[in-house]
Order: structure tokens, then C-alpha cells, then sequence
């Protein structure tokens, strides 16, 4: 009797023990999380909320889980300093949604077990020192909308299988070391040269540079489509009695001759082009200096080699410029469209300041800023100094300037909020690559809406930067150096004449409201009562108005929570006092906490809802 109580007893107490320990032991994924983190460096602090005694790493930091399964759903940990490498038990984590490991310190390649992600939707890994190629396996994650792998160290061919992505909204390849052909299959093909600039070994059409074979020569392809057999042995036919055939022996024949005149007209092609140089030389003094030509009075320089046109064709077009071409005006200078025999547009600005040494400023400086590469910044393509004008030469963006687009455009197609939340997350990036990623650190110091260009799927590229620094002087006064700025001016520029990077802050602080609101910052409104628009909201918040009554109606329908955290960011960059604002870096890390959310499916779209 006794034995069997004692039996009992310890029968319950091994259930509990059991029990207890199903309860209290870390779920699968995570064990996943956990190896992930080993494999990581420097996370002893930035992880430390990551702890193998938790039931379940829902309340670790950065990650998202789905309930009441326990599954991750979302790991976010950009800007933690994070190195090491990727670990391939990402594979393991099925139903993960969003993997953010954006601008941190990791390397190694893209783990082939990432395809196991099957429900994956955005995947962010920009601004690491990830190495080797796109795993073609990639193209498994049937439900990917986002990829951002620019900023990196990856090389190899962009693989087909992306085009496979049918619901991919946003790719960006940039910055990196691809090179060879861009596929343009599936929806490959919609993607334009931002997502692919700063690779300057790709070629295709989204490049607009035209891939060559291996002589030099554009490729051809086959016109029936037929290529040869797998075999690379070539067997010539043969009659029955093994002699080869007489139409052999004649393709032989005609396949020398086909050569030797190629050749020949090869060399007369080769000795042509020589006496058209020659008289070219003599006619016009012409001398070329790596990517710099120079014409009598005459300078264009163009930057990465990458400039599809010949530099007469180009500088004979930009001699031809007149007021017909005239698209707009800047606190620096015209801003004209110049259009090639291809149809291809670029914008000319034209400088208006002059000033002694400016020429040789503009040698040094130019070709800095010229190397500067991000989806977010208007790419430099050059600069033509003329008789009569010096011009800088970049991209022409479609959609023109924000501030057209918010204050005139929207009568066709208004701008949702959506598509202004994309517009503020990329001009964020832009301002945070000058000021964080640059060395030395780049600040605008004009920044606005008219320095914000849209191309067609309203991808936001930031304008002018590094230009007020070099065409003012020194002890220029600051209203003459940004006249008709004044409401994006942070108040310690006006006073003292000198820009930081808490200044930018403070302009893209207005652009948020100028956003939200859809009032320029020097609204009448705001200017019969002596304000801007900073102080115009500083005035609403102290009479408690109702949020609705600040938003634009074009925005369609915000929920108050989302309008009030991208108004309370605006506060936070629109502080009058420059050491309270935040770093452009932390502002961009607040924006995407809070707009990049784990199971973003439309954001990337801006004219959906519209």
C-alpha cells in the first residue's frame, strides 16, 4: 500500500516537472533566434533582451511575433552596429515575414536557406558588406514585394529568378558590383535605373547602356530563337563514304571569304575613322583627357564612364539650349531639358553664380560630388563648361519637383498618403547617406520641396546637395544666398549665416509638415499673421485644434495615430534649439519604425487608393 502512494506521488511530481518544463522551454524559433545572435558580433548589449530562459523571444527587441502560434513574424534590427554573419537557420524561421538588418556591419554571402522563408515579404539587408551573389534561389519567395540590397559589396549577374517575384514593388540593386546583362524577364522589366544605379559593370536597357559582345561589338541574339546544341564539338557531315560532303567543303570556302572580307573591311573601317579623328584633331584642337574633352573654350566632363553618347553629340546639343527648353528655376541657376536622338532627357542646370577661381573650384569639386551614389540623390552625370555658361548635367526626373507636384500637380493625380510617407522615408535616406555615410559629411543646406525630384514611380531624389557650399562665399550674406527659402531655414542659419547638420534637420522637419498639410512653409495664411509654417502648428497644438483640421484632404483617409507620430517627428526636427533635434540617422530610424511595418503590402505602391 505504501509503495503504491509512494508511486503515485512521484508519478505527479515527475507530470509537473514535466509540465513545467514544456511551459518554461524556449520555442523553436527561439532556439533559431539564439543561433542567429551567435553568430552575430558586438550583441552581447545591443541583444541582450534576447535570453535563453524566456518562454518565447515575443518580447525580445526588434522582433514581432503572431499569436497564439508563438511564430516569429518579423525581426527588425537596423542601425544595431550588428557584424558577424547571416546565419543559415534563417531558413528555419517558415513564417517570417520581414527581415530588416539594414545599415549594419555584417558580411558573408546571402545564406542560400533564406528561400526556406516562404512567406517572406520584405527583405532588408542595404548598407552591409555582404559579399558574393544573389542566390538564384531567391526567386522562391513567391510572396516578396520588397528587396533592398544596394549598398553592399555583391558582385556577379543579377539572376533571372527575380523576374519570377510577381509581386515585387520595390527593388534596389544600387551601389554594388553587379555586372553582365539585366535580365528582362517577369518584373525584372519594370524597374528603372535607380534600382540599379552604381553598378557600372551592368548594362541593359533600365541602365540605359547598351551591352557589348566579346569583340567590342553589341550583342545579337539569334532572330529564331534557335540556339546551338548543348555539344560544344562540331562534327562536319560526312558522305557515305566518309569523305565530307561538297556543300561542307563550299560552306568552308564561303565561311573563309565571309572572314577575310570582314577583316578587310574591318581594317578600311578602322583607317576611315583614323582620317576623321585626324581632321577632327586639326579642325577643331580637340583633346581628350581620360573622360574630359575640351574644345577651344570648350570643357565637358562626364563621371563613371557610364555616359552612353559621344561628347560632340552631347555638346553640340548644349549648345543649342534656349528658353523653348526652359523647365524651371533654382536658387543657383536655370534648369533646362535637353533631349538626345534617342529620346533619352537629361536636365541641364545652368549655373548662374560667377566668381573668381570658380572654374577650378568646379574642376576639384564637381567630380566629389559627381561620385556620389544613392537611389535617393539625383545622379550627376557630368558638367560642360561653354563660352557662355558652365552647366551641371544630371537625370531629368518626369514627375518634376515635389513642390510642383504637392501644390500644382495634384488636380490629376493627388497624392495620397502613402505616397507622401514614401516620399518623406526616401528624402530621410537621401539626407542621412550625405550626413552619415559621406566623409567628409555633406550638408545641403537648401534643402525643400524643389530640391526633391519624383520620377515616375515617385521615388523621391534629392537635388542641389554640396552646390551651396561651393557657388557662395564665405561672407556671402544669408538672404542672398537662399532667397525665397526662408520657411525651411532653421532659425540659428538665419541669425548666424552657418549650416550644420542639425539645420538639414530642421528643413526636412518642415518638408514633414509641408507633407502632412499641404501648405507651402510661407502660406499666405501663415504670413498675414507673421508666421510660418512652424510656428503655425506650434499655434494650432497650444489651441488644441482637431488634427483632421490640419490635414490635407488629397491624403484620403490617416488614422490619428499615424498622423500624430509623423507630426510629433516633425516637432522633434523642428526644435528651436539645434542640440535637442535628433540626427538625421535617428530620424530615419524613427520613420521606419514607424511606416515599415512587418506586413507592408501596399506602401510601395503610391498610386494605389489614389
Amino acid at each position: 500500500m505504501d509503495q503504491r502512494i509512494s508511486f503515485l506521488f512521484l508519478s505527479q511530481v515527475l507530470v509537473l516537472a514535466l509540465v513545467f518544463c514544456f511551459t518554461c522551454a524556449l520555442t523553436p524559433d527561439g532556439m533559431v533566434l539564439l543561433e542567429l545572435k551567435e553568430r552575430f558580433n558586438g550583441t552581447n548589449w545591443m541583444l541582450r533582451s534576447w535570453r535563453a530562459k524566456d518562454p518565447n523571444p515575443c518580447g525580445w527587441a526588434g522582433v514581432t511575433c503572431h499569436f497564439p502560434d508563438l511564430r516569429v513574424r518579423s525581426i527588425n534590427l537596423p542601425y544595431m552596429q550588428l557584424g558577424g554573419i547571416i546565419s543559415p537557420s534563417i531558413g528555419k524561421l517558415t513564417r517570417l515575414h520581414r527581415l530588416a538588418l539594414h545599415q549594419n556591419s555584417l558580411h558573408g554571402p546571402i545564406p542560400v536557406e533564406i528561400k526556406n522563408c516562404t512567406e517572406l515579404r520584405a527583405l532588408y539587408l542595404r548598407a552591409n558588406y555582404l559579399q558574393g551573389s544573389i542566390p538564384p534561389e531567391i526567386g522562391e519567395l513567391k510572396h516578396l514585394t520588397i528587396l533592398d540590397l544596394s549598398s553592399n559589396l555583391l558582385g556577379g549577374t543579377i539572376p533571372p529568378s527575380i523576374g519570377q517575384l510577381a509581386q515585387l514593388h520595390f527593388l534596389n540593386l544600387s551601389t554594388n558590383f553587379f555586372s553582365g546583362e539585366i535580365p528582362n524577364v517577369g518584373v525584372l522589366g519594370k524597374f528603372r535605373n535607380s534600382s540599379f544605379v552604381g553598378n557600372l559593370e551592368l548594362c541593359g536597357l533600365p541602365v540605359q547602356k547598351l551591352c557589348r559582345g566579346t569583340l567590342g561589338f553589341p550583342a545579337v541574339l539569334p532572330r529564331s530563337g534557335n540556339f546551338p546544341a548543348e555539344s560544344s564539338s562540331v562534327i562536319p557531315p560526312t558522305t557515305p563514304g566518309g569523305r565530307p560532303s561538297s556543300h561542307f567543303l563550299n560552306g568552308v570556302i564561303l565561311g573563309a571569304m565571309s572572314t577575310i572580307g570582314l577583316a578587310i573591311i574591318l581594317v578600311l573601317g578602322f583607317l576611315w575613322i583614323c582620317l576623321l579623328s585626324r581632321k577632327w584633331k586639326f579642325g577643331q584642337r580637340y583633346v581628350k583627357v581620360d573622360k574630359e574633352v575640351q574644345i577651344v573654350g570648350t570643357k565637358l566632363v562626364t563621371f563613371h564612364g557610364e555616359f552612353p553618347y559621344s561628347s560632340g553629340e552631347m555638346i553640340k546639343k548644349l549648345e543649342l539650349l534656349d528658353e523653348e527648353d526652359l523647365v524651371g528655376s533654382g536658387g543657383f541657376g536655370t534648369v533646362y531639358k535637353v533631349v538626345m536622338d534617342d529620346l533619352c532627357a537629361f536636365a541641364i542646370k545652368r549655373i548662374d553664380r560667377n566668381f573668381e577661381g570658380l572654374d577650378e573650384l568646379l574642376d576639384r569639386e564637381l567630380p566629389i560630388l559627381g561620385s556620389i551614389k544613392h537611389i535617393n540623390l539625383v545622379n550627376i552625370r557630368g558638367y560642360c563648361r561653354l563660352p557662355s555658361a558652365k552647366l551641371l548635367i544630371h537625370d531629368f526626373m518626369n514627375l518634376g519637383s515635389l513642390d510642383h507636384y504637392l501644390h500644382e500637380g495634384q488636380e490629376e493625380q493627388p497624392l495620397n498618403w502613402n505616397a507622401r510617407m514614401k516620399i518623406a522615408l526616401g528624402s530621410a535616406r537621401g539626407l542621412a547617406y550625405l550626413h552619415h555615410d559621406c566623409y567628409p559629411a555633406i550638408i545641403h543646406r537648401d534643402f525643400k520641396s524643389s530640391n526633391v525630384l519624383l520620377d515616375e514611380s515617385l521615388e523621391p531624389h534629392i537635388s542641389d546637395f554640396g552646390l551651396a557650399k561651393l557657388l557662395v562665399d564665405d561672407d556671402a550674406n544669408v538672404t542672398t544666398v537662399v532667397a525665397g527659402t526662408f520657411g525651411y531655414l532653421a532659425p540659428e542659419y538665419l541669425q548666424t549665416g552657418r549650416a550644420t547638420e542639425k539645420s538639414d534637420v530642421y528643413s526636412f522637419g518642415v518638408l514633414l509638415l509641408e507633407l502632412v498639410t499641404g501648405k507651402r512653409p510661407t502660406d499666405p495664411s501663415f504670413v498675414r499673421r507673421g508666421l510660418n509654417i512652424v510656428g503655425w502648428m506650434n499655434t494650432l497644438t497650444e489651441e488644441n485644434n482637431k488634427l483632421e483640421d490640419i490635414l490635407d484632404l488629397n491624403c484620403g483617409t490617416v488614422e490619428v495615430e499615424a498622423m500624430e507620430a509623423i507630426l510629433d517627428i516633425a516637432a522633434m526636427c523642428t526644435n528651436a534649439n539645434p542640440d535637442e533635434r535628433p540626427t538625421m540617422f535617428r530620424v530615419l530610424q524613427m520613420l521606419e519604425e514607424e511606416l515599415m511595418s512587418p506586413c507592408l503590402s501596399h506602401f510601395y505602391e503610391p498610386h494605389l487608393n489614389i
